[in-house]
């Protein structure tokens, strides 16, 4: 008996040991949760990485599905269309007879054009040639038509050779006349420098400013331009 209860304490003591080796392992239930959660993170964020590729391929072939016209769509009828017209049209080569005749069309219209330039061009030299010969004859016969009238101021028209030299004037006056000279104005009119050639100047009450006052030679007009000024004398 006493060994039996020998026996009996060694075993007590031993459980004893036991408990309170498995009390100082026990691993508390807060930290179990943090690691249990930590793990289970991880995992979900994986099945995240592998379920987002999924998702991009199904809607890759929606896209690429959208451009395309369907079949039997009426722009896909017409874009067939256009494309078998633009196989069968093609540029028809021209026929060398129609080039040589749309080349000497195009020759022939550039010849008429610088012809034409040209008429033009030696009507218009011949009409500045024919007023600068006669505006040279007509200046050359000015100082014979003031002789005439310087002559016949004084002359006694009762005599007939005075009355002939009058005619005379009168017709080389007319003459000049239907060639288009024509007499500039200046006695009484205001004193202007494209007609009118100043050589004296008078004070005079009577007459206005700048008006010219007399005479000295005759100014004539050839047409619109000025064959020869007027020489006057202007009051101040």
């Amino acid at each position: 008996m006493p060994e039996d209860k020998k026996t009996e304490a060694v075993a007590e003591e031993t459980g004893k040991i036991a408990a309170e080796d498995t009390a100082e392992c026990e691993i508390p239930e807060e930290i179990t949760e943090e690691a249990a959660a930590e793990t289970e993170e991880p995992e979900e964020a994986g099945e995240a990485k592998t379920e987002e590729p999924e998702t991009e391929d199904a809607e890759a072939p929606e896209d690429e599905s959208a451009g395309e016209p369907e079949e039997g769509s009426e722009e896909g009828d017409e874009g067939k269309g256009r494309r078998f017209w633009q196989k069968q049209a093609k540029p028809q080569k021209k026929d060398k007879k129609d080039q040589l005749i749309e080349e000497l069309n195009d020759r022939l219209a550039r010849q008429l054009a610088e012809f034409e330039n040209f008429r033009k061009r030696t009507d218009k030299e011949k009409i500045q040639n024919y007023t600068i010969g006669a505006r040279d004859v007509l200046e050359k016969i000015l100082p014979v038509l003031d002789n005439f009238e310087r002559g016949l101021e004084n002359a006694d028209l009762s005599d007939p050779f005075a009355d002939g030299m009058d005619k005379v004037y009168k017709q080389l006056s007319t003459t000049l006349e239907s060639l288009g000279v024509t007499p500039i104005e200046a006695v009484g009119k205001e004193f202007d420098p494209n007609f009118h050639n100043a050589v004296m100047h008078v004070d005079d009450e009577n007459l206005g400013e700048n008006v010219v006052a007399e005479e000295f030679q005759k100014g004539y007009m050839y047409k619109d331009q000025v064959l020869r000024y007027s020489m006057v004398k202007v009051a101040n």
